[in-house]
């Protein structure tokens, strides 16, 4: 009895971690073709991956913006027929209890050379979708000094 108890508590673990491993691989395509519809400068496969709650900070104070004010500011990039270019890698996921919410930060190699993005998506029961991104550039903190003299 006690071997049969530990047999189905084994399947069931590994079954959630395949389960598990499944949606990282099913999320990692989702973004990593975000990530290549702003390369292809493809708008609309851009944005239909995410929410309309939607928010995307950028890399400089003033770039908060909910998806209506996104698509704006990037509408002109995309109409030159090129956005910009994230190639993505080290990209760590995080999971809410009821896996209708998660989490990831990836690291990314870009014209602004490093940076990290770190975003939200949500499971609404047929699709998943981003809610939120944030898009930092990495400074050393034995630069950090320098950097704050370039910002006054």
């Amino acid at each position: 009895m006690k071997f049969s108890l530990i047999i189905v508590s084994l399947l069931f673990f590994n079954s959630s971690i395949f389960s598990q491993n499944e949606v990282e691989k099913e999320l990692n395509l989702l973004i990593d073709s975000w990530h290549l519809a702003a390369t292809k400068a493809d708008f609309n496969a851009y944005f239909e991956k995410t929410d309309d709650s939607f928010i995307f900070l950028g890399t400089a104070p003033n770039e908060r913006w909910d998806k209506k004010q996104f698509m704006a500011f990037s509408l002109p990039y995309f109409e030159k027929g090129k956005a910009w270019d994230f190639k993505a890698s080290n990209r760590k996921w995080n999971f809410s209890e009821d896996k209708k919410m998660a989490w990831f930060d990836e690291d990314l190699d870009t014209w602004m050379k490093g940076c990290r993005g770190a975003g939200i998506l949500k499971f609404d029961g047929n699709e998943w979708k981003i809610v939120y991104y944030n898009l930092t550039v990495l400074i050393e903190n034995e630069k950090i000094k320098k950097f704050i003299q370039l910002r006054d």
